[in-house]
């Protein structure tokens, strides 16, 4: 039994999944591109984060569960609970507004000005799902903060936006920013964008209290650019 809070980066069996926190209620990873942060829904599909965490560096014990989302070309935090007791308390973390995430992204243009912040409704797209769409009438409220990075030395015509998630919408981000006209770099659903082999947005940073000890964490996986 893991019964230790392991603070730092460890590899596991599954190349790009790293573990940054571990103790016997949660397990934070920093989950690569292309890894499913909820089961799979065909068998098709690779196998998502509990899945490779059970068959690895949890083997043999209670499965653990992401109580929140990534999608699946996002890379980044993703936290996990252990047990019920963390299931329930970091629920109501994230339902009363102590969970903060931050986003590292690359675009393709220039963002018109160095921050803002977008407010735009976001609905499904019945004609072209998984797409969503910006729909004042049936959208749901959907804010996004973004500010740009510069001194990254990138290729001309691609921008880092530091992206915060005001409400956490399907999609939000990458719909956010083409609708300002600078999609992610290789968003292949809200492009066109170039071909650059992966989505380039990344949960950087989250902030939560621990569910047990109610302890404010801050976990930071910086994002490696390599063009």
């Amino acid at each position: 039994m893991i019964d230790r809070e392991r603070e730092g980066s460890r590899a596991t069996g599954m190349p790009g999944l790293r573990i940054l926190l571990l103790d016997q209620h949660v397990v934070v990873v920093d989950k690569p591109p292309g890894m499913p942060s909820v089961p799979a829904r065909t068998p098709h599909d690779p196998p998502d984060v509990a899945t490779v965490l059970a068959a690895g560096e949890l083997a043999n014990q209670p499965r653990p569960e992401a109580v929140h989302r990534l999608d699946r070309d996002t890379s980044g935090l993703l936290i996990l609970a252990r047990t019920a007791d963390a299931r329930a308390a970091l629920g109501r973390a994230f339902e009363g507004g102590l969970v903060r995430k931050s986003y590292r992204a690359l675009v393709v243009g220039r963002l018109p000005g160095p921050e803002g912040v977008v407010h735009l409704p976001l609905a499904p797209d019945a004609a072209a799902p998984p797409r969503q769409r910006v729909d004042p009438i049936l959208g749901r409220a959907a804010t996004s903060r973004w500010a740009t990075v510069d001194g990254l030395g990138l290729p001309d015509g691609v921008t880092a936006v530091d992206l915060n998630p005001v409400t956490g919408r399907s999609h939000q981000l990458r719909v956010h920013m083409a609708w300002l006209g600078c999609p992610v770099l290789g968003d292949r659903l809200y492009g066109p964008t170039p071909s650059v082999g992966r989505l380039w947005l990344h949960a950087a940073q989250i902030t939560f209290p621990h569910p047990a000890s109610g302890r404010p964490l801050n976990l930071i996986a910086p994002l490696a650019v390599v063009l």
